[in-house]
């Protein structure tokens, strides 16, 4: 072990360490890691039922045995969420003032607490979010396990143990190293909690010897819809790798994992760490005897392991060695990492964690091989090896891949801090690699020109590609226009090789977030904040104030006459703090009868009947003031779920008719007066009308003047939950360019987002828009897209999101095909065609629009050059045949 490391390990050993790390521990076992800083009040989280068998989360802990899966009841119906005295407003702040160029230790605290956001499962009951409920509480139901829990991995919501594994081990390495950092900026129980978090899933996720399950949800199925974790509805299926189809890469970086967050946990929780390690030498084991992949096969083309297992074997073997001291583990390690991929030019990454597994050998060992990997791959990255040196973008970047370009360099920050304070580092390159990292993390953080860490700095940005902090409840990412929610500590993706970012939702190249992102970045973060500190707010927390009524009833007059009044409403439910699921409303109108009982006739005169429901049932009338002759008619939606997930989901509408056999004058009724002179076309908020969940109010107002607060929704645009200093989108040099070609009635847009420089996938985003008199058919229609391969290597072809809108909507990713075939002939700027074509039914009627975002890549992920491709020139140069026939752009 180096000197470096052992002076990490001896103040880890220090008694007032011990002290406070032990408190820290039992607070967070007790309450949960908010109670450490003593101001979240218990959270009573309204119709929240706990499964028969399911065990309670006391703070980050959750159940590692299995449970009765058929009493869970799915989606989660928080309505709120009390979190004390927690806002995103907080202005306070407390701690060592920084020295830097930023604030590394305000920057710390959010790129933690975007941890919290994407946690699955069921969550602790004190939280620093107020938009974020319990979720995928069935995952692990179809194999009669409960694999609740973890981290969901970008946007979307699929839990990809690969990565998710890499996240965890690389922010144990960073408390390993740094660990007196995250003491002093009040971070450590942050960051150990969402280790926990972690590792608490994986030991789920490894029921028995020889088992691991990998993965829940499927990736095509859960990138088909868009909308918000809590109401998810679709199958999430649970894989597992076995001695039959085993999962060496995936196993060896769960074991890493494990073994990782075991020694971080040995002082401050050794039965904890205790458990974590016998896991991980099982996983371990099970990994290192069977050395194949061929039953990891689920996250291919989202997570494939092209780098093989080997890098993970070392890395796993590594940690055991540190956890346990043990000369074989290190011995394996050695063996391992010289038949490792030990590319110096890319970065320690969920794929490729032989640059991690370097560094920890190198400042273990001090011998010459791990040492020269980690120098090479720095060196490459800052003054160059054998005249070759990594991209740098003309503002400062170092610009690996147009796929998470901040990722890789901030992670390279994190690795070139780590060595630098190392002793192991040669004294003239020390000065180079921390500069390095400072000059990475600073860019990230603004001298770029623009923050990419959302909700820190200046012109952070808005609408990162992500379900839940969208917060759409039709299905749909482009409605509401502007996200709904601050996602918090997220590092976006970054901009291409020329600075140039687009801050869109679509953009899911540059704009997506993912845990594996923020990873390195707050390890760098933690690096800096040694040497520079920091403030931190005090009181923060993604708590933010609800805008609009998240449940409302809309209606409008749809047919009056002389003894009866015809009602139409719509129940709405657009929740999003959290998003919820409402099964059993109730909705009233109060009328005044008392010009029926003038002329002797009584409230059984009154027939209630319904023309149109799409679930509400006619319940009858009701008295509410007898004396006064008030009473209700009521509509109950028992059994018929209303959620924000789609357009048929999240608004429910229902025509009732209200007739009497005698005198009527519906102009007195209490309800009447916000539908008073509308007609069936136009719809208005209905205040004075109730709705009901369980028995409780929780929109509009009842006769006495008991009522909801009530704030008319804006449809389709929520606003800014922040007030923000700039929202004006920056797009430096040519990270997309857009433009159409029309004919024929329809005009087509294409955004390539892989226009110049070089990546590891070709990606854009066509739009058709019918702008014509008559409907064309789906399957009618082909795109040819016309580009170069660079090379002999098999092709494969992903379509992330489609969707067919306008007169209806349609999600269509799933039934978007693409082929690729060789052009003859010399073509210029091109050799290989991809054809796109929709395997649909559906027709693109007049004023429809036909959304497809695709992507290519190579099976061995190896670099386009983008420049030398023909449809890299826009739309013109990008063909839409129509039943064969070429009707806009060009062919080359």
């Amino acid at each position: 072990m180096s000197e470096e490391v052992k002076t990490v390990a001896k103040k880890s050993k220090k008694g007032w360490i011990i002290v406070g790390v032990i408190i820290a521990a039992l607070i967070l076992v007790v309450g949960g890691a908010a109670a450490v800083i003593g101001i979240i009040s218990l959270v009573k989280r309204a119709g929240n039922e706990a499964a028969n068998g399911q065990a309670e989360s006391i703070g980050s802990e959750q159940s590692t045995e299995e449970t009765e899966n058929d009493s869970f009841t799915g989606a989660d119906t928080n309505t709120a969420i009390n979190t004390g005295e927690l806002s995103e407003l907080a202005s306070e702040y407390e701690g060592r003032v920084g020295t830097g160029d930023y604030n590394y230790g305000e920057a710390l605290q959010k790129s933690i607490l975007f941890y919290e956001l994407q946690r699955s499962g069921d969550l602790p009951e004190e939280t620093r979010c107020n938009w974020r409920g319990d979720s995928g509480l069935l995952d692990g139901s179809d194999v009669g396990l409960d694999l609740t829990g973890g981290l969901y991995d970008a946007g979307d919501h699929v839990k990809f143990n690969l990565p998710m594994a890499y996240t965890s081990s690389t922010l144990s390495m960073s408390v390993y190293v740094n660990y007196d950092s995250y003491e002093e900026s009040g971070q450590l129980v942050y960051v150990m909690d969402t280790v926990k978090w972690i590792n608490d899933y994986l030991i789920k996720c490894h029921p028995e010897d020889n088992v691991f399950f990998y993965q829940v949800g499927d990736g095509s199925i859960d990138h088909s819809w868009w909308g918000p974790a809590e109401v998810m509805q679709m199958e999430r299926p649970s894989y597992k790798v076995d001695m039959q189809n085993p999962g060496s890469t995936v196993s060896a970086g769960a074991a890493a994992s494990l073994a990782s967050c075991s020694v971080i946990f040995k002082d401050s929780d050794p039965e904890y760490s205790e458990e974590c390690l016998e896991h991980a030498k099982q996983l371990y084991e099970f990994a290192a005897s069977t050395l194949s992949d061929a039953g990891y096969t689920a996250a291919n083309g989202f997570y494939t392991s092209h780098s093989g297992f080997y890098d993970e074997l070392t890395w796993a073997a590594a940690w055991l060695y540190i956890a346990t001291g043990d000369e074989s583990y290190l011995a394996d390690a050695k063996t391992y990492f010289a038949q490792a991929d030990t590319n110096y030019k890319w970065a320690h990454c969920w794929d490729n964690v032989s640059i991690g597994a370097a560094t920890l050998l190198a400042m273990e060992t001090g011998e010459a091989e791990y040492k020269q990997l980690v120098e090479n791959n720095l060196d490459y990255w800052t003054t160059g090896v054998n005249g070759e040196k990594i991209t740098y973008t003309p503002q400062g970047l170092a610009w690996l891949d147009s796929w998470g370009s901040l990722r890789y360099a901030t992670t390279e920050a994190f690795i070139a801090a780590v060595y630098s304070k190392s002793d192991v580092c040669p004294d003239n390159k020390k000065d180079i690699y921390y500069e390095f990292a400072v000059s990475q993390v600073n860019y990230a953080l603004g001298d770029g020109g623009r923050s990419y860490l959302i909700g820190f700095g200046e012109n952070y940005p808005q609408n990162p590609h992500h379900r839940t902090a969208q917060g759409s409840y039709s299905n749909n990412m482009n409605e509401p226009a502007e996200a709904r929610h601050t996602l918090y500590g997220a590092l976006v993706g970054g901009p291409d090789a020329n600075d140039g970012y687009e801050d869109s939702v679509s953009n899911y190249i540059n704009n997506e977030v993912a845990c594996d992102y923020n990873a390195g970045f707050v390890g760098a973060l933690a690096c800096l904040y040694e040497d520079f500190g920091g403030q931190t707010l005090v009181n923060f927390g993604a708590v933010e104030e609800v805008p609009v009524d998240e449940v409302y009833i809309d209606a409008c007059v749809n047919v009056t006459g002389e003894n009866h009044l015809e009602v139409k409403a719509y129940v709405t439910n657009v929740s999003a703090w959290p998003a919820r699921t409402m099964d059993a409303v109730t909705m009233r109108y109060f009328m005044d009868l008392s010009e029926v009982y003038a002329n002797g006739g009584t409230a059984e005169d009154i027939t209630l009947t319904t023309n149109y429901s799409q679930g509400g049932s006619a319940v009858g009338v009701m008295p509410w003031d007898e004396e006064n002759h008030i009473y209700y008619v009521e509509i109950q939606f028992a059994g018929e779920p209303i959620y924000p997930g789609g357009q048929s989901s999240y608004k429910i509408e229902v025509q009732f008719r209200m007739t009497s056999a005698s005198a009527w004058d519906n102009s007195n009724d209490f309800s009447y007066q916000d539908i008073a002179g509308t007609n069936g076309g136009s719809t208005v908020c209905a205040t004075h009308m109730a709705l009901y969940e369980d028995g409780e109010l929780i929109f509009g107002t009842e006769p006495d003047g008991e009522g909801v607060s009530v704030t008319a929704p804006t449809q389709g645009n929520t606003g800014d939950n922040v007030p923000q200093e700039d929202t004006t989108t920056q797009n430096n040099g040519s990270q997309s360019d857009s433009n159409s070609v029309s004919g024929d009635g329809l005009t087509m847009t294409i955004d390539n987002q892989s226009k110049s420089g070089s990546g590891s996938s070709l990606a854009f985003f066509i739009t058709i828009r019918n702008d014509g008199d008559e409907a064309v058919a789906l399957s009618d229609l082909e795109i040819q897209y016309y580009f170069t391969e660079d090379g002999d290597e098999n092709l494969s072809f992903w379509c992330d999101y489609s969707c067919l809108s306008g007169s209806t909507y349609t999600t269509l990713t799933d039934k978007i095909n693409g082929s690729f075939s060789s052009l003859s002939g010399n073509k210029t700027n091109a050799d290989t065609k991809l054809s796109i074509t929709c395997d649909s039914k559906d027709a693109l009627r007049p004023g429809d629009e036909l959304t497809i975002q695709v992507r290519v890549a190579k099976d061995d992920w190896s670099n386009f050059e983008f420049g030398n491709d023909y449809s890299a020139g826009g739309a013109d140069k990008t063909a839409l045949f129509c039943e064969d026939e070429l009707i806009l752009g060009s062919e080359p």
